[in-house]
Formats: structure tokens, sequence, C-alpha cells
């Protein structure tokens, strides 16, 4: 095991996005002392761990995932002694701090990269991934993760560089070993500052086919999709777990790694508890289930029985040897009400059955700013009012392959990361209370109504659904350690799963539709917790969820 401290396991982490999290100088821009100011009420929605997403010095390309200083703060955000000032104020209330850690690629901007595009024989020309034309074209057809070609041309050394976002985020050489170095360095100067650990991005890109394949094309377009070079490619553990061996294991570090690529039979290798890597992973199988196997900017219909699967087959594939980050949301996503429920009619109960079906598995659960009061997907009217980097891309490059208009915004409507990026919903005052001033991207209209301060003196709110779940958690090690199986498998209308631990055995049974379904009596004396009041016996009703403390020897028995 890389961390013999297992704290991690019993806690609930809360994910900042801190551009839109609270602003505490009027400039628009959330920042440091803003969160900081906010630590009481995350103390109180009792969260021991906070994510918080990048806040170095950045042109802020890709909203602080092109770093241009890993040792300094973005000056919107404040300044490294705000930076201390927060890891010091979230230890007085037992709450750890875990920082993103963008090891793929840096700034173009950054020292490291201005120096290796300066000449052809640089020393740090070998620090980045340099090739010349092939043909009179890019190196090879690869196609960035946010359209169009991973390479761009730089005119000053007459080749082109690598990169697998945006072209303001050039690409690190992890097979030089002094970028491994740079990047433990940088790993062990924060670790110093005393913060717990790090959620690593992107971090199955480090290792790329060496062999720079031409790839297939799709339906003629010029680039082609990079997944299957530069995605969990083979060699890729030998940097990891040189990056286990010089910084993770003998620091204690807590880490979770953004793992795309990694198929559910090889997690093996990363999440292992001996021989693996990290702590725990992210896994898209679920949130990609509106995409899945389809072309860039195409949306597909699913089922409820692939969302679950999605979920479950993590579930039971790591019991045996690892531990699974737990999540609907993210700061790349769109809010999982809006998705997978119900944000109108029944925005709070289906808020409150999603929290329900995925707090409760086996791993860790994250809770991602806002969801814990149902924020909702906002309407965009027009793509100026876009500020993602990713949906101009996709815009421009859809409008130039001659799709209508329409069909791109509502594309962005269910997949566009900025719905995820509206400020945090703190009351009904000037912008939801999040800026005195104008906010760098729409607040949505409905914080009149969905807000923190409304929340908290509605007893039944989601807020407070949230902190009686996170509450059940931590006092029932059940919930914790127990054993998962999948219950009502085949159904595309029920979800539910059972933990079984000692002489514990707890249920979780949620209604994702919006008409009652019949279920089997399990007993009302075994219910601990619904967001119903009122229960029927055997009808669940409209995102009805239950939870039930069943004992093993109960005279029903769902297994």
């Amino acid at each position: 095991m890389n961390n013999k401290n297992t704290d991690w396991k019993e806690s609930v982490i809360y994910q900042i996005y801190p551009r839109s999290f609270q602003d505490s100088n009027g400039d628009g821009v959330g920042d440091l002392k803003g969160i900081i100011s906010r630590l009481p009420y995350l103390e109180e929605l009792g969260v021991n761990m906070i994510w918080l997403c990048p806040v170095y010095d950045s042109p802020n390309d890709d909203n602080g995932y092109d770093i241009r200083d890993y040792f300094s703060i973005m000056k919107e955000f404040g300044t490294i002694e705000h930076m201390l000032e927060l890891i010091n104020e979230a230890k007085k209330r037992n709450i750890s701090i875990i920082m993103d850690l963008v090891a793929n690629h840096t700034s173009d901007e950054h020292p490291w990269f201005l120096e290796s595009r300066s000449k052809k024989d640089s020393d740090k020309r070998n620090w980045y991934i340099w090739k010349p034309e092939k043909n009179g074209k890019e190196p090879t057809n690869w196609e960035s993760i946010f359209g169009g070609s991973a390479w761009e041309y730089d005119k000053a050394t007459k080749e082109y560089y690598l990169h697998a976002f945006s072209k303001k985020q050039p690409d690190l050489n992890w097979e030089n070993p002094e970028v491994r170095e740079a990047i433990y360095f940088i790993m062990n100067w924060w670790l110093d500052k005393g913060i717990a650990g790090f959620r690593l991005d992107a971090i199955t890109f480090l290792k790329k086919n060496q062999q720079y394949p031409e790839l297939v094309t799709i339906e003629n377009r010029p680039y082609s999709p990079a997944s299957n070079v530069w995605l969990n490619q083979p060699g890729i553990m030998e940097f990891l777990q040189e990056m286990k061996e010089r910084v993770l294991k003998p620091r204690g570090v807590v880490t979770v790694a953004e793992a795309p690529g990694v198929p559910v039979n090889m997690v093996k290798e990363y999440l292992d508890e001996e021989n693996g890597v990290f702590n725990m992973i992210f896994q898209f199988d679920h949130t990609e289930v509106d995409i899945k196997d389809m072309n860039r900017g195409q949306l597909r219909q699913w089922k409820l029985t692939e969302f679950k699967d999605a979920l479950s087959q993590w579930q039971m594939e790591t019991e045996d040897f690892g531990w699974m980050a737990l999540f609907l949301e993210n700061h790349d996503s769109v809010r999982s009400v809006s998705k997978y429920g119900n944000d109108k009619e029944y925005r709070i109960e289906a808020s409150k059955m999603l929290a329900s079906y995925y707090m409760l598995m086996r791993g860790t659960p994250f809770i991602y700013q806002g969801q814990e009061i149902g924020m909702t997907n906002c309407v965009f009217n027009n793509i100026d009012e876009y500020k993602d980097v990713d949906s101009h891309n996709l815009y421009r490059i859809e409008c130039l392959n001659g799709k209508n208009k329409s069909e791109i915004m509502n594309y962005l409507s269910k997949r566009g990361r900025d719905h995820g990026r509206t400020p945090m919903q703190w009351d009904k005052s000037h912008m939801a209370g999040f800026t005195s001033g104008s906010p760098w991207i729409k607040v949505n209209p409905n914080y009149e109504t969905i807000n923190v301060e409304q929340a908290l003196i509605d007893e039944n709110s989601i807020l407070n659904y949230y902190k009686k779940l996170i509450k059940l958690r931590k006092e029932n090690k059940a919930l914790i350690y127990g054993s998962y199986k999948d219950i009502f498998k085949t159904s595309n209308e029920i979800g539910g799963y059972v933990r079984s631990y000692e002489k514990e055995k707890w249920v979780v049974i949620c209604n994702f539709t919006d008409h009652e379904v019949n279920i089997t009596e399990i007993g009302e004396e075994y219910l601990v917790l619904s967001n119903y009041k009122n229960n029927e016996k055997t009808n669940l009703k409209a995102y009805e969820s239950r939870i039930y403390k069943v004992p093993v020897n109960a005279r029903r028995n769902l297994t």
C-alpha cells in the first residue's frame, strides 16, 4: 500500500473550482480569501478534504490548467501567503487540502517552454515533444482533445510541438528524466507547504507511442482521435512507479488520479493497495454514457442499465484490492440533476436520490461545489456566453464542417463544461452573493430560488439531506467498508445495491423515473433514510430513494 494512513477512505471530499466559488474583492473572479471565508460552511457540511482546482500562476487559456509557474499563485486568486493561510485555516477545522498536479503539460508561457522553443540546441529542447514536418504537413494526423491538429507549428525553429489539449498547453516529454525530476521537485515543494496530496490531472497521457504512427481518419476529416497512441500506453507504469517510489510512498501522499483510457480489467495496476500507484482513480464510463462510441460533437440515447453498469463494474472489479473515487459532477461536466435526473418538477427529489445512489457505494465520495444545493445546467443563449476553450473550438470546427449552429448549441447545452463552472449560488442578493461586481461568467438566473441561504433554513433541503448522508456514512462502517452487490441489474427504472459488513446489511434503492414503480416490500421497520416523508410499502414515488439497514437474518433477502 502506498499510503498506510486510510483516513481518506472515511473522508468526504469537496471539490472547489476557485474561479467560481467566492469572490472577496469584487473583481468578478473567485479567490483564495473567498474560499477561506467559506471554510465554516464546509466544516458544517461535514467534509474532511478539499480538492482545489489549479490556483498556480497561469495565462488562463484553459482556466488554470495551463501553468506558467508552479511555485506562485495566479494574481486573480491571491498570493502564496493566501494559499498558506488557506492550508492552515483548513487544518484548524480538520480539513486537508489536495491540489491539482498538472504534469502532462505546461503553459506555452512557462519558462521551460520559452527556453525550449528558443533554438533547436536549447538545453530544454527535449523537455517537450518537437518533430519536423512530414510531407509538408504536421508530423502525424493526431487530433487534439479540444479539436483540430495536436501539433502546432513554431516559426522560430520551423518544427512542430505536440499538444494533447490546447495549443497553449504543450506536452512535456516524460521520456526525459530531467522532466520527471522537475515534477517530483514541484510535488515535494508543495507537500512541504502542508498539503495532503494531489489530484493528478490527465495522468494517463504521460506516455506517448514512440513510433508516432499515422491513424485512420474518420469521415474524411483531416485529423483522427489519438486515444490509442497517448492514453495508458505500454510503459506508463515505469513513470508512475518511479513517481510512487520517489514521492508518493515516502511522503504518505493522498492521491486521486484522473485516469481516462484505463479499462476496468487493467485498474489493478493503478489501484492495488500493495503494488499499485494511487489511492483512488476517477473513471468516466458513467459520465460519458451519452457520447460513448460517438464522434466529437455527437450525442446518443442511453439507458439506465448502461449508467448503472458503468458504475457497478468498477465497484465489483476493485473490491478485493483497491478503492474508487465516487463522483457525479466536476468542473469538466454538466450538473448531474440535469443529466441523470429531472432539474425542473422533481429537482429536489432527483438531487437527493442521486446523492443516495452514488455516495453510499464503496469508495470515497467527492461533492462538487453547488451539487449539494442541486444547482442545474445554465441556459447559454449564444456561443459568446460560453467561456470554455473546448466549447469555442468545437463550435468553430463544427461550423466549418457544415453542422447546423442550433445542433452545436444543443450539444453544448448537454455537454458544455461551463455548466459546472457558473458561480456558486450563496444567496438571492446581487449575483448570488458570489461577487459584488460583474462575474467572469454568467450566473445561473435561478439563483434566487436555488441558493445556500435558502437551503440552510429549510430542514428538507437538498443541502440538509447531504448532511444526513455524510453523517450516516461516517457513523456506519458498513457504508464505507462493506461489500457491494448490484440489485435490480436489468431494470431501466430502478437502481440499487446491497452493502454487507459483519452482521449488517444496508440496502439502497432508487427510482430514476418521474412515475411510481412497484418494488418488493422490505420492511418499514428497517427504513433509515428516504427523500420522501411518507413512503408506500411497495411503490417508489418519482425519484424516490430509500436506505434500509437490514439484519443479516431478516426474512426478506434481496441478494
